[in-house]
């Protein structure tokens, strides 16, 4: 069988597929997400040969989502459960699933149920029967969404793509297939602050767009909130694109024009029409936007070098508390790991 050298772990990866999925307080619809990926991999593995393990990262959960992971049948398929020492983010969660993951395929899904795994067949069908290398969902529509939180990804994705090469396509999600070289060049990249779906799409190879309509949540409610979401939205923009400096430099070169502008017309109206120059509203006006912008400013310049400080101190994205691993068949075996994954 067919292997390739993982450079962030140092350890083979056998060709077949992982399926990572980041969980966070999912006790209570775990066994049955499980159920659907195994009857999924059973599918694959009984019709295309296919090998596959699914990698549930418990990233710091508050409830037992750890223990009911752990004790997940195996089945037709590896059970990997990776525990983390704390809640580091989804982004370090991928990241964690991504270097744990043992086969050549990478395949990235929510713990929520929003991502059918019945699109599992789907994205798979368009890696081997097709040939692409990055096979990513998006959402069919957003008619059930708030005209506001509309407006909010429209303009996100035009200011993050405006900033760099390599556009990501709209309403892109995190539910998405990689190919063993595409997997492979995402394993490569070295930097700490990552934007998972920038960076897919960042690495070129055949890229294709599969829409979903997503389900209802299987339990509870989502613990994002417009605050988070903002966030979020931040983290990717300075993570990946350049776009937010150079919306600064704009409004600072618009600014400039328009004080130069005031300045033309004061001038005109004093030498020519003999108008006294305003006073004390215009200067506190004036000093209210400059000063405004001027924290603006410094405010994107200070993410931006937040940003640097974290790589330069190099720290582990996140530590693996506890790891465990199910075979197909059936034999278990765990340990325990605190060595930090870099």
């Amino acid at each position: 069988m067919a292997t390739a050298t993982n450079p962030r772990s140092g350890r083979a990866t056998e060709t077949g597929l992982s399926i990572v999925v980041p969980v966070f307080n999912e006790a209570t619809g775990l066994p049955a997400l499980h159920a659907r990926i195994a009857e999924i991999a059973a599918k694959l593995k009984g019709e295309r040969g296919l090998r596959c393990e699914v990698v549930y990262v418990n990233d710091g959960s508050r409830d037992t989502t750890g223990e009911v992971a752990r004790e997940l049948p195996a089945g037709p398929l590896d059970v990997q459960v990776v525990s983390l020492s704390r809640n580091f983010g989804k982004e370090a969660a991928l990241l964690a699933g991504l270097d744990h993951a043992r086969l050549g395929a990478v395949m990235f899904m929510d713990g929520d149920g929003q991502h059918p795994p019945a699109l599992i067949e789907t994205l798979v069908g368009r890696w081997l029967d097709d040939g692409y290398d990055v096979v990513y969902t998006a959402k069919a529509h957003r008619a059930n969404e708030p005209a506001l939180r509309r407006t909010g990804v429209r303009w996100f994705y035009s200011l993050i793509n405006w900033g760099t090469r390599a556009p990501i396509p709209e309403d892109a999600g995190d539910f998405r297939l990689l190919s063993p070289r595409a997997a492979q060049a995402l394993r490569q990249l070295p930097e700490r602050s990552r934007f998972f779906k920038g960076l897919s799409s960042w690495i070129g190879f055949r890229q294709i767009r599969v829409d979903y309509e997503p389900a209802a949540r299987m339990h509870g409610s989502t613990t994002w909130n417009l605050w988070t979401l903002i966030g979020l939205s931040v983290e990717g923009l300075t993570s990946f694109s350049v776009a937010p400096l150079r919306l600064a430099s704009l409004l600072g070169a618009a600014l400039a024009a328009t004080a130069l502008l005031f300045g033309f017309w004061i001038l005109l109206e004093t030498v020519i029409r003999g108008k006294d120059v305003p006073g004390y509203p215009s200067l506190v006006i004036g000093m209210m936007v400059l000063g405004g912008v001027q924290l603006l400013m410094i405010g994107i310049l200070g993410e931006y070098i937040g940003k640097m400080l974290n790589e330069v101190k190099a720290r582990p994205v996140y530590f693996v508390a506890e790891h465990s691993v199910k075979t197909a068949d059936d034999s278990a075996r765990g340990e325990t790991s605190s060595r930090a994954a870099e």
